[in-house]
């Protein structure tokens, strides 16, 4: 959205205008035609084109003259006429490319069909409009559910009321003819009002209703494309598609109109390219066509008796063996005008922008105890601690990998066993003292005398 209603005022959140389309600056319109002759003043002597384009709800347009020679901009809201009653629209375009749209759309200027505008809309007007508007969403759901009841096969799209409220246009999408003569007396009973059942088609409902494609973009339809041309499933294969409906198929449930897009770029290359059906003749058999590059020029052989072996061709020598075949001569083989195709390395689309991952500092919980043990291994290994300050031995280590402990005074004996050279001798194990304890003899000899 892009009118003032529509924008934001303090950069947080949209205000939104709640108007459905029918905002006064006219930028939520569709199928809206940019007026490139705004800014263009008329020459000398020449009057304004009389005709005015208005738009109703969801993209319904329709050209009105100003009989009242009203002074009428885009976006000015007018009261036009109607059957019965009067209708309230939008002005969307003035001036001389009326001309060209009315031409485009098959309609005489001269006409005395055309239908008027009365005036600009009042307020009062508005009042009425707007909440005609409001209750077309209930009557909407109201509406398929008496369709249901009386069990017609029949889908009500939309709902549009008539800007003075007397008259409900329902409009309706079905297979086959529908007979809802029944239906109309339950809706006139129901709503109290004047009822008109319109019939439209698939695609003629998405563009009423609008969405987004498969492309992430809005329906052509119901933005810029105005006319409904009809799309075959050759235009796919022409493409060289794969024909697949749900991949083909559009919103509206039927092929996507964008396949006729670059078609006609496909017919002018394929101008070049041999018949897809034309058998080459060699004497190893006949071989037939599997595949076709239209960008490369190149086509794909392979003998009738093994599919499983492509040979690649261009298309000059595909022309070439079509001569010799024309004259009831046979070419050896293939593999004489077979192409050696290289392979192209794989190409890595993960980081093609040189773009670096987000999550490049993220490291999962596994790793991070595995950096921790390791770390942890490291520390025992060496001895030393993040602060280096020597660890103390541990038991499972053998004792020749152990750190002495440098005695207090370097250089002079802690005691007597120590001068005698007894320093390597092992310490008496405190936990079994019994086992290391010798015998007192002279305690005997006491107790004997």
């Amino acid at each position: 959205m892009a009118c003032q209603s529509c924008s934001t005022s303090d950069g947080s959140a949209p205000k939104g205008c709640k108007n459905n389309g029918t905002c006064g600056t006219d930028s939520c319109n569709k199928l809206t035609v940019f007026d490139w002759l705004a800014n263009m003043s008329l020459p000398n002597g020449e009057a304004p084109f009389d005709c005015v384009e208005v738009r109703f709800k969801n993209g319904r347009k329709d050209f009105y003259r100003n009989t009242e020679k009203l002074t009428l901009s885009i976006g000015d809201i007018v009261a036009t006429e109607a059957s019965p009653g009067h209708d309230v629209g939008i002005v969307t375009l003035t001036g001389e490319l009326v001309k060209i749209q009315m031409k485009k759309k098959g309609v005489n200027p001269a006409s005395n069909d055309i239908a008027k505008i009365y005036r600009k809309a009042t307020q009062k007007d508005i009042d009425i409009w707007s909440e005609a508007r409001d209750k077309e969403a209930p009557m909407q759901v109201k509406a398929r559910e008496l369709a249901i009841v009386h069990k017609l096969e029949m889908k009500i799209s939309d709902v549009e009321y008539q800007g003075d409220g007397s008259k409900v246009t329902f409009y309706y999408t079905a297979n086959d003819r529908v007979d809802f003569r029944l239906l109309i007396k339950d809706y006139s009973r129901v709503f109290n009002t004047r009822i008109e059942m319109k019939q439209v088609g698939l695609r003629q409902e998405a563009s009423r209703l609008g969405g987004i494609g498969s492309c992430g973009r809005e329906l052509c339809c119901s933005t810029w494309l105005t006319d409904f041309r009809s799309v075959n499933t050759s235009a796919a294969r022409y493409q060289q598609l794969s024909l697949n409906p749900q991949k083909l198929a559009g919103q509206c449930g039927k092929l996507k109109c964008c396949l006729n897009y670059e078609l006609d770029t496909y017919m002018d290359a394929l101008k070049g390219f041999p018949d897809f059906e034309t058998k080459l003749k060699t004497e190893k058999g006949d071989a037939v066509c599997q595949k076709q590059d239209i960008f490369k020029g190149l086509m794909w052989f392979a003998y009738t008796d093994n599919f499983a072996n492509w040979h690649v061709l261009n298309i000059e020598q595909v022309k070439e063996i079509i001569a010799e075949n024309k004259q009831n001569r046979k070419v050896s083989s293939l593999e004489d005008f077979a192409i050696e195709t290289v392979a192209e390395p794989e190409k890595d689309f993960n980081n093609a922008m040189g773009q670096e991952s987000l999550t490049r500092f993220d490291q999962p919980k596994k790793n991070r105890n595995k950096n921790r043990n390791k770390n942890k291994n490291k520390v025992a290994s060496t001895g030393a601690t993040p602060e280096n300050k020597p660890n103390k031995p541990q038991a499972s280590e053998p004792k020749a990998n152990r750190p002495q402990a440098k005695p207090q005074n370097q250089g002079q004996p802690q005691n007597q066993a120590q001068a005698d050279g007894n320093v390597n001798k092992p310490k008496p194990n405190k936990k079994h003292k019994h086992r290391n304890k010798k015998p007192n003899n002279n305690k005997k000899d006491e107790n004997k005398s």
